[in-house]
């Protein structure tokens, strides 16, 4: 059940993205504007894992995943009932922080209820790409064949977060309430002193990989309507389920290998992808560009596993929400800053040009990644014997 609730948050965030384009025509939305509604949801997302991150390490988990429910609950219902730029910008700031409340705690849950060592991570680590996926095929299908494209899909959702509400109640409390502690909601980034070596190796690459999967979240409709001339959400939405769904898949094929052998192959997986991909932006093929976000998708998959599998071992128990929250911290800026950055360059570079730039960002920080691995030996074997 909190795989499937931080699942269905995870989706919830990916619903938008087919709908940009018709958010675009129906309120004459330019491409930065779109770009801004997905970076709000980051922000407000940061701001949440900021201050309210390591809440549950505090009070305990399910107190924190109710509210953040609740809280989800109330944007979908903005969202349904949106009617221009504004709201729907309250909307996205009010999922963010909802989801940002959820996501150390739920993650949290699923290592502390694990059966056997790892299983938990590997289990969180799927549940992102997997709702991603599920979540942006799911919206495109609702806009593209139901009445009310815009509302139908977040009416839904809500009876699901309704439901997902009483389930919740039913969880296991993993870290009860500390009496003899205080509750601080201090903004604070927190890496407990052993995990630190490990997170810092992990950084390149989880920036990496987020900035790749921001792009698709925010711009991937555009790459459709611009690389290829096309106009259906399918299209977009097909190439954000391609890059997660064989993220998830990546995971599951490479949960017996370890972290380090997961970031190498990561790496590489990902620097071939990217560039597949910009050929086939260049050459307007959608093959190319799907294939290239197929292999890219291995990269994400890998790389996201293997950074919550070197670190969340080292850490203890009333730790793991706080190094949780960091994680996703460095993971949310690298989602955000650079597809709102691009946002802003379309309107001045063009499509294609900015997509340049974007590629050789990702390829220079997985390329960075890849090289530091290979020659750290010995010492990058240290978190996985940890």
């Amino acid at each position: 059940m909190v795989a499937a609730i931080t699942a269905t948050l995870v989706g919830a965030s990916a619903v938008p993205t087919p709908l940009y384009a018709i958010y675009q025509q129906r309120w004459a939305l330019s491409t930065s504007q779109s770009t801004l509604a997905f970076g709000v949801y980051a922000v407000s997302l940061l701001l949440a894992l900021l201050t309210v991150g390591s809440l549950s390490d505090q009070i305990g988990r399910r107190p924190v995943i109710v509210a953040a429910l609740m809280l989800e609950i109330a944007s979908m219902a903005i969202f349904a009932g949106a009617t221009g730029l504004e709201l729907l910008l309250v909307a996205r700031i009010v999922q963010g922080f909802a989801t940002g409340a959820a996501i150390s705690a739920l993650g949290s849950a699923l290592v502390d209820l694990e059966a056997s060592p790892g299983h938990g991570a590997r289990i969180n680590s799927s549940a992102h790409p997997i709702g991603l996926a599920v979540g942006a095929l799911f919206s495109s299908t609702v806009s593209e064949h139901f009445p009310r494209p815009t509302s139908t899909v977040y009416l839904v959702l809500l009876v699901v977060f309704v439901v997902e509400i009483a389930a919740a109640l039913t969880i296991p409390e993993t870290a009860p309430r500390r009496r003899n502690r205080p509750v601080s909601i201090r903004p604070r980034v927190t890496v407990p002193g052993p995990a630190v070596g490990a997170f810092l190796l992990t950084v390149p690459y989880v920036v990496a990989v987020w900035a790749l999967a921001g792009f698709y979240l925010s711009l991937g409709p555009s790459l459709a309507h611009n690389a290829l001339h096309v106009h259906t959400s399918m299209v977009g939405a097909a190439m954000v389920a391609t890059l997660t769904g064989t993220g998830a898949a990546s995971i599951f094929v490479l949960r017996a290998v370890g972290p380090r052998t997961i970031l190498l192959v990561g790496a590489g997986t990902l620097v071939a992808g990217v560039a597949t991909t910009l050929y086939g932006s260049e050459k307007s093929s959608a093959i190319a560009i799907l294939t290239g976000t197929a292999i890219a998708g291995v990269g994400f998959g890998a790389g996201f596993q293997s950074a919550i599998r070197t670190v969340m071992p080292l850490v203890q128990p009333h730790e793991r929400a706080a190094l949780l929250s960091s994680v996703y911290t460095v993971a949310y800026l690298a989602n955000c800053i650079p597809s709102l950055v691009a946002g802003s360059l379309i309107d001045r570079l063009g499509f294609i040009a900015t997509t340049r730039i974007y590629a050789g960002l990702v390829a220079s920080l997985a390329t960075t990644a890849f090289v530091g691995l290979a020659f750290r030996r010995n010492r990058a074997d240290a978190p996985s014997s940890a």
